[in-house]
């Protein structure tokens, strides 16, 4: 009984060490650029997402009325990703890769989905607090695993189950609490759809996740940062395009002017408030992109997790966002789901990592 009882505990100490051991060896092989590069990503996740969700809060509480307006910032910066990918091109080893019918068809559709992703997340934040629209916006984990695991045929294992149920009973209190955090200018079924909408667009998000690996494995056949960067690029480009026509089929570029007079501090805020949203969504998404290839979908899944408290807990300071007691337990148990699924997408990928 001893000696089989024992065989577990060796062979787990043995897994510790040659993760150990295989964490040291890539410290080792990476030079300081590549660790100030990283830094600077992290430093992009975990300041510009919140501070994007900040900025549109504050734009709705300031005046601000248009979904598609708001949509159309979030795409409106893909040129600062043009012009980091571009010098690859003439600096660098890097080709652009062959623009084939199936890529351009992928890239349409991509930038249409995220252009839908994006005007749903606008009515969320329109009539929701910023912290509980980033508390919602969560479960896009959930969403990405399931469609991962059905699309792409990733790996689902005890603990990312058990991480999808756990947010989605985050989810839940944070429902059966609606009636504390609601703005006194917002009606109950206002509400309702925000929270409906923010729901929908994580959903939509995970799907665009999930679509966007898919195009990686069978259409570009490789994976390096100015090929993922070529991605964003295009993807955003189309996204502004979709946007930019309900922008204009719903008057809302001649609604700007008289928004802008009646917004809190004027003009110059107005234009500030829009331009810094735009440039922050676009350093959030550069981030998140350059932590993906540079360290691994573990290190974004760990920043994810840290970036939901630090928007609830900046819109709450910064804000002035309710937060109840029913709110603060959601985010811990947020917290906990997040946990749970990068332990369990660790483990999946020691699994398969050699030995």
């Amino acid at each position: 009984m001893e000696e089989g009882s024992s065989k577990p505990s060796n062979s787990l100490w043995d897994k510790i060490r040659n993760l150990k051991h295989i964490a040291m060896e890539k410290y080792k092989r990476k030079t300081i650029s590549h660790w100030i590069l990283l830094a600077l990503s992290i430093a992009a996740m975990l300041v510009a997402f919140p501070a994007s969700s900040l900025l549109t809060r504050v734009y709705y509480s300031n005046g601000g009325a248009s979904k598609w307006i708001i949509s159309w910032v979030a795409v409106a910066g893909w040129p600062l990703t043009a012009l980091i990918l571009l010098p690859s091109y003439f600096f660098g080893d890097s080709s652009p890769t062959p623009l084939t019918f199936k890529l351009l068809l992928s890239y349409i559709v991509l930038g249409f989905l995220s252009a839908v992703d994006n005007l749903m997340y606008a009515y969320a934040y329109a009539y929701l607090p910023a912290s509980t629209a980033a508390l919602l916006a969560s479960s896009s984990l959930v969403f990405s695993a399931l469609c991962g695991y059905f699309l792409v045929h990733n790996k689902l294992n005890a603990s990312m189950v058990n991480a999808i149920v756990i947010i989605t009973a985050a989810m839940a209190i944070i429902a059966l609490d609606s009636d504390s955090d609601r703005y006194d200018y917002v009606t109950d079924q206002q509400y309702i759809m925000g929270f409906i909408w923010d729901i929908l667009g994580s959903a939509l998000h995970g799907l665009i996740f999930a679509l966007s690996e898919l195009v990686f494995i069978k259409l570009m056949g490789r994976r390096s940062f100015h090929v993922v960067l070529e991605q964003q690029v295009m993807v955003s480009f189309f996204g502004f395009v979709f946007t930019t026509i309900g922008v204009i089929l719903n008057n809302d570029f001649e609604g700007m002017a008289s928004e802008a007079r009646s917004f809190k501090g004027g003009r110059s805020s107005y234009i500030l408030v829009l331009v810094w949203s735009a440039i922050t969504f676009q350093l959030g998404v550069l981030g998140g992109t350059a932590v993906l290839y540079l360290a691994s979908t573990v290190m974004a899944g760990v920043l994810n997790a840290i970036r939901v408290p630090i928007t609830a807990v900046a819109a709450v300071i910064l804000l002035h966002d309710p937060m109840s007691g029913f709110k603060i337990l959601s985010l811990l148990i947020t917290f906990w789901g997040f946990t749970s699924y990068i332990y369990g997408n660790s483990s999946a990928s020691s699994e398969h990592s050699p030995s």
